[in-house]
């Protein structure tokens, strides 16, 4: 399993201060909100002109597709949900006759059942594959018995990845959906699962605090890792890198996920340019 040493250290750099963005999902919803607006202005235009409705629908997609294709600083899954959005909302609104009026409200309720406003600042649930943290015990070794947490551990497939790196951990998971916590713990009953708030739970005592959340995030959980775990335990994220924080290490396989690794205490190397690795061959 290859394992990319952090960068050579180098002094810090000064980056220009990133500029104001919507958060997310308002970008989603002003995409879709653009791409209906088109639609209903085109309808109209098309009749009269005596051109076929499709031409409107068609150029309603089409902006939604530039909008998912400019969001390059986005990651894949929320492009792909701008993509998605329109088209998904147009053949909804074609069985929405069929449908009683109050009939929209069972879906809506368990969406804020499952997932409640408060924890919508955090990542939506996307689960961590089952091989996601392959080779991670041995980037990362940890004693048997040292306490790992899954900060927002959703259904528990972050959790049942850790157990395949560390067995012999004691591990733990908070989440604040209730639901998705009562099911996670009946998922992993091997494993302490508690519903809360991720960013208010105690993270001393901790070896190491696994994440699968969002970019915005990712500074956050540093300084709070960094406030509140002893030097040397470690923070690990999936997909996501603290951003202009060199990490000690981390893991990249062909066609998968990058796991982003930081060591509490070990010092910045600034901004890094950390290039990928290849697997080795039999490995």
């Amino acid at each position: 399993m290859p394992v990319s040493p952090m960068a050579p250290r180098q002094p810090l750099r000064a980056t220009a201060a990133p500029g104001w963005r919507l958060p997310w999902p308002a970008p989603a919803l002003l995409a879709w909100l653009c791409a209906w607006s088109v639609l209903l202005a085109m309808l109209p235009v098309c009749a009269a002109l005596g051109l076929s409705s499709a031409w409107a629908w068609a150029a309603a997609t089409a902006l939604g597709a530039g909008a998912a294709f400019a969001m390059r600083a986005a990651s894949r899954w929320r492009r792909g949900l701008v993509l998605a959005g329109f088209p998904v909302s147009a053949l909804a609104s074609g069985l929405a006759a069929a449908v009683p009026a109050w009939a929209w409200l069972l879906p809506l309720g368990l969406l804020l059942a499952a997932y409640p406003l408060r924890a919508w600042r955090d990542a939506p649930l996307f689960p961590t594959p089952a091989d996601a943290l392959a080779g991670l015990a041995q980037a990362v070794p940890l004693p048997p018995g040292a306490r790992v947490l899954d900060a927002g551990c959703g259904l528990g497939h972050g959790l049942r990845a850790l157990r395949a790196a560390y067995p012999q951990a004691r591990l733990e998971g908070v989440e604040w959906s209730r639901p998705l916590g009562f099911a996670a713990a009946l998922r992993c009953r091997w494993a302490r699962v508690r519903c809360g708030d991720l960013w208010a739970a105690d993270w001393s005592g901790l070896a190491l605090v696994y994440l699968f959340q969002r970019p915005e995030s990712m500074a956050r959980a540093l300084a709070k890792a960094r406030a509140e775990m002893a030097p040397g335990s470690w923070l690990v994220s999936l997909d996501f890198a603290v951003p202009d924080v060199a990490p000690t290490a981390r893991l990249q396989r062909p066609g998968a996920q990058t796991v982003w690794i930081y060591r509490i205490g070990a010092p910045d190397s600034g901004p890094p340019g950390i290039r990928s690795t290849r697997a080795v061959p039999g490995r």
